[in-house]
């Protein structure tokens, strides 16, 4: 396992690549959803290898990474400090679960890792992150995906519901929970259209169990708020960077039209519905979201060999 520390705080990173030669490759930086990780990305990063060395990590509070600053752990192989203990100590009085925040955590990440630009791709509320970090560093991005983003209006009492029932969920999360039979099926089921595979369903429900509990109930806060409702249509139009919106046909999370209607705000956005998918298109039909995201960043697909 490998932690960098990015502002003070222990982040969990993995590359994913393959040796190329002599001949460097450009980075693909990979942004997970609410509760998630990196790790749910790694069949996406795996199909493009051939042109990409990808980098996956788990956002502040969620995943590995740590919520707050603590000593990174002795079983990580690798550890890279990105600040002074001065600068971090610092960071850290002011960090907080702004999705503007986040973004300054990627900028933080790159320049620990010296990647001067890169690919971003990103998913659901890491998909806001990106969208924000594509305004604030847009130097540093070649290209964006953006999966199952969108804009959406504000509604006070549909809203309040939300909080309501995000706060209970976020604070009653018995670990034993994963040791109920079926209990993955139930939990991913509303987040799907078709099924995928058992050991993702599983790795979902434990990043949720193991997602701080601060960092979850404040990005709940941040990410669907009628701040963000008022922003991120700003955010869409505003964009400079090319950039590819997915979504899926039948997403109840973020449903296709509000990532529609945000294409629809700027001409430097390409907008694609996977059919027959929800809110995790790239597990639910990986061929044609590949095939989507090959087109946009005009890279071959790899070649079938015969059998």
């Amino acid at each position: 396992m490998s932690y960098i520390s990015v502002r003070g705080v222990d982040h969990y990173y993995e590359w994913i690549q393959k040796p190329s030669g002599s001949q460097a490759k450009p980075a693909m930086v990979f942004i997970h959803g609410w509760a998630g990780s990196g790790r749910y990305w790694r069949s996406t990063a795996a199909a493009l290898l051939e042109q990409f060395d990808c980098l996956l990590y788990d956002l502040r509070g969620f995943g590995r990474s740590r919520g707050k600053p603590t000593a990174v752990t002795k079983a990580s192989e690798a550890v890279i400090e990105s600040h002074s203990p001065q600068e971090e100590s610092e960071a850290v009085g002011e960090l907080t679960y702004e999705l503007e925040e986040y973004t300054h955590d990627l900028a933080a990440l790159l320049d620990a890792m010296q990647i001067q630009r890169a690919y971003i791709h990103a998913h659901s509320m890491g998909a806001s992150i990106g969208t924000l970090f594509l305004n604030r560093y847009p130097e540093r991005v070649e290209k964006a995906i953006l999966t199952c983003s969108g804009v959406f209006e504000y509604d006070e009492k549909a809203f309040e519901s939300f909080y309501k029932f995000g706060g209970y969920v976020v604070k009653f999360r018995p670990r034993w929970l994963e040791k109920i039979p079926f209990v993955d099926r139930l939990f991913i089921a509303r987040f799907l259209h078709r099924p995928i595979p058992a050991e993702e369903r599983r790795a979902f429900l434990q990043d949720f169990l193991l997602a701080d509990y601060d960092a979850a109930l404040g990005t709940i806060f941040t990410s669907v708020s009628k701040a963000a409702a008022e922003l991120m249509p700003q955010e869409f139009a505003q964009l400079k960077v090319p950039s590819l919106l997915v979504s899926g046909e039948y997403d109840k999370i973020i449903p296709a039209d509000m990532g529609r209607q945000a294409a629809a705000l700027n001409d430097n956005i390409e907008f694609v519905v996977i059919p027959n998918t929800a809110h995790f298109p790239m597990l639910e039909d990986a061929p044609t979201y590949l095939q989507r995201v090959r087109e946009f960043l005009q890279i071959p697909a790899p070649e079938v060999q015969a059998s």
